[in-house]
């Protein structure tokens, strides 16, 4: 199982950045998909998730009306369009992917996790 994060970077406040998660090694329409962040010295933060079989997503309160996820199927990969950046979005962020036993994402952290993609926003 491979969880590939790409596309982290320097963003300005108030900039934009996309994120891209590449995954093999599992089912991909049978599973729920997202983002998680991750400072050091502080908790682990969902970010966003979808669930692939239906689209159906899950946003964190933090950016909501900010961040986009989105699926590409046919590339077993998945989005997220990061918009207005702020410092404290600055973070490791990584995907994860857990099966879809019919809960939705709210287990998602808790599967597959693949290695992360630094985003830092310069105030």
């Amino acid at each position: 199982v491979q969880l590939q994060a790409s596309g982290g970077g320097l963003a300005q406040t108030g900039g934009s950045l996309r994120l891209s998660c590449a995954t093999s090694g599992f089912t991909f329409n049978r599973y729920a998909i997202g983002w998680y962040r991750q400072v050091p010295g502080k908790e682990r933060e969902g970010v966003s998730c979808i669930l692939i079989r239906d689209g159906s997503t899950w946003y964190g309160d933090s950016v909501k009306g900010r961040f986009a996820i989105s699926k590409d199927s046919s590339k077993n990969t998945i989005y997220l369009e990061m918009n207005n950046l702020q410092p404290e979005d600055t973070a490791v962020y990584h995907c994860a992917a857990d099966a879809d036993y019919g809960l939705g994402c709210r287990d998602f952290m808790t599967g597959y996790r693949g290695q992360g993609t630094l985003v830092t926003v310069s105030s």
